[in-house]
């Protein structure tokens, strides 16, 4: 456990010394990056490079939701949240959407940092407002924290679990004192926490979500609610921090409205309709072939593809381990043998994806060939705790043809599911324990049951049972939750500097927490200590170096049957709406966007009609 600074000033002329060197090198600073390396925008930026600071304000920006909310609570693991809930609260940074990792001070001034990253200290600005007009503090600070990791979801304790405790200094100075040094990522992510007003909530249950109307300091406050079917926001119009250089030409649209639809197939046309403005598209072929409308011939409705430098993450059909039929390795690596990706991206996607080879696609995190050096310096010790073909294999996805034949696919998967006990009798598959194999696929989007059809087919071919299942989004959500299905399909989306959140997707200890993203059960000490030391990496290599071996003991452990992917974010939107010229490398950036201003009717022309008249 970290020290404080009055505990170490009692410990002697040289400890005192010590201390006051870190105080020192730990000068408060306007932004901070993961190997204190310089940000790219020094103390005194006007703006961020990826925005239009002139932006006009104004207009509407109405969008669609998928499904419905019963809750303006996103912080627990109850009910359902509306979309874009987040913009009526402010965080103490800002991330930096054309850098990897740099966080910006938003309602913190200045932010310091102990040489070992044992604690990380912010300063409030002193202008820092809730929207009721009542001081930002220190006190908010540490309320909000400890309300997170007691009453939030397990997503925050995971997320957090390094962190000893909060102290307040003063009224706008508080600290976050870690239990271990070394973790550079931690600072940082405080940055982004949300801070909630300690007095709005100090008559409220926490832990219950419902539709009263939160208090908070962001750009936005909720104005109408129409329980699972819309809500509308409005600009902030005083918001206390609508002039700082971090939030210049962001946040244009006087107000903006989300409509929920229970089928995108639905949304897609009322976009076509007009009946909202900007629609991210995820299916290829929709992409190629659902726009033949005389607003995209005209011009009116624009269809853009946006650069994405991100790493893809990995998206695929995730086995949820803590089922007895999924437990063996083998049988997981069998049922992805009888995916035919190629098939599919021909038949149904118009040839527009990349199959998915590494939970890290898309970048120098993604494993490759066979492990190098550095990679084996982390891999040796574990060399009995993971597969062997981590050492002696480059891992690779199955391929076909694309004609819709699998059978060599077929034929190992059959090889593989005997090896691990199962059989053939008549023309059924039986398990290990002699049961008939079935299994459900569950699922909320209408548009995935098209996908899922030819592997259910390539599954009855083998005499297994697919059953897909597809139930609406507040019973989805309340199952993923509770662990309750076989295979979903699901992501679990990567940065160009992971940290934190893959103790949320892969560690022992978010197995076992409803709500958490770790959907696989995984529970594996290798696993575990290469997380680990991916948190603690000390430098870039290091961090390359730690992802690329996870990466590896992952993809060979079989628990995803790997999809796809598309290195552009597809839009669609009306023309009224604008961007700027630079888009961020890391980010759609449509907080950036604005409405056009509409021009004014020429003088001109109602003098011609009063002439007519006369």
């Amino acid at each position: 456990m970290t020290l404080s600074l009055r505990s170490f000033l009692l410990h002697g002329s040289s400890i005192a010394l010590l201390a006051l060197a870190s105080l020192v090198q730990a000068a408060g600073k306007h932004a901070l990056t993961l190997y204190d390396e310089p940000a790219k925008y020094p103390a005194g930026y006007q703006h961020f490079d990826y925005v239009n600071p002139d932006a006009p304000k104004g207009g509407t920006l109405r969008q669609a939701g998928f499904g419905g909310f019963d809750s303006l609570n996103p912080f627990i693991n109850k009910g359902v949240a509306a979309d874009d809930i987040g913009l009526i609260y402010d965080t103490l940074t800002r991330h930096g959407l054309d850098e990897p990792f740099s966080e910006y001070g938003l309602l913190a001034e200045t932010i310091e940092k102990a040489p070992d990253n044992a604690w990380v200290r912010f300063y409030l600005r002193p202008e820092a407002r809730f929207n009721d007009g009542q001081a930002v503090t220190a006190e908010d600070v540490k309320f909000t924290f400890e309300t997170l990791m007691t009453h939030g979801a397990p997503t925050y304790r995971a997320y957090y679990a390094d962190v000893e405790r909060v102290e307040v200094e003063g009224p706008r100075q508080v600290r976050f004192i870690f239990k271990h040094a070394g973790n550079r990522e931690l600072p940082l992510i405080l940055g982004q926490l949300p801070v909630l007003p300690k007095h709005w909530w100090a008559e409220r249950d926490f832990s219950k979500g419902n539709l009263e109307i939160p208090l908070g300091s962001g750009p936005y406050r909720v104005a109408e609610v129409k329980a699972g079917r819309s809500i509308r926001y409005e600009r902030v119009k005083d918001w206390w921090g609508k002039d700082l250089p971090v939030n210049r030409g962001f946040y244009n649209f006087d107000s903006m409205r989300i409509d929920y639809y229970r089928d995108n197939t639905v949304a897609l046309e009322a976009l076509k309709a007009g009946q909202f403005d900007y629609w991210l598209e995820s299916s290829a072929k929709n992409w190629a072939t659902a726009y033949d409308s005389p607003a995209v011939d005209n011009g009116q409705l624009l269809k853009e593809e946006i650069d994405n430098h991100n790493p893809t993450g990995m998206q695929g059909f995730i086995f949820n381990t803590r089922r007895p039929l999924f437990q063996d390795k083998r049988v997981r690596e069998a049922l992805g043998l009888l995916f035919d990706f190629e098939w599919a991206n021909r038949q149904l996607f118009n040839g527009a994806y990349t199959r998915t080879r590494s939970y890290f696609d898309n970048s120098e995190l993604a494993s490759s060939g066979l492990p190098g050096a550095d990679e084996l310096k982390l891999l040796g010790p574990l060399r009995d705790m993971i597969p062997a073909q981590v050492f002696t294999e480059e891992f690779r996805v199955p391929v076909t043809d694309g004609s819709g034949i699998i059978r060599e696919q077929q034929r190992r998967a059959y090889q593989l599911l005997q090896e691990a006990g199962w059989r053939i009798e008549g023309d059924q598959m039986l398990d290990a324990e002699g049961k008939p194999v079935s299994f459900e696929f569950l699922l909320a989007q209408t548009e995935f049951e098209r996908v899922l059809l030819p592997f259910k087919r390539n599954m009855a071919d083998l005499g297994m049972e697919l059953v897909i299942r597809r139930v609406d989004v507040s019973q989805y959500i309340n199952r993923l939750r509770s662990r309750d299905f076989d295979l979903i399909v699901g992501g679990f989306g990567q940065s160009n500097s992971p940290g934190n959140e893959q103790r949320e997707y892969w560690h022992s200890s978010s197995a076992d927490n409803p709500g958490s993203r770790n959907f696989i059960g995984l529970k594996d000490p290798a696993i575990d200590q290469l997380v680990d030391g991916l948190i603690n990496a000390d430098s870039r290599q290091s961090l390359v170096a730690h992802t690329r071996a996870l990466d590896r003991v992952l993809l060979w452990g079989h628990y995803v049957i790997p999809n796809w992917h598309i290195k552009t974010w597809r839009v669609a939107y009306w023309n009224h709406l604008e961007h700027p010229k630079v888009t961020p490398k890391y980010d759609i950036g449509l907080n950036t966007w604005w409405v056009r201003p509409q021009p004014e009717p020429a003088a001109t022309d109602n003098a011609a009609a009063a002439s007519t008249e006369r």
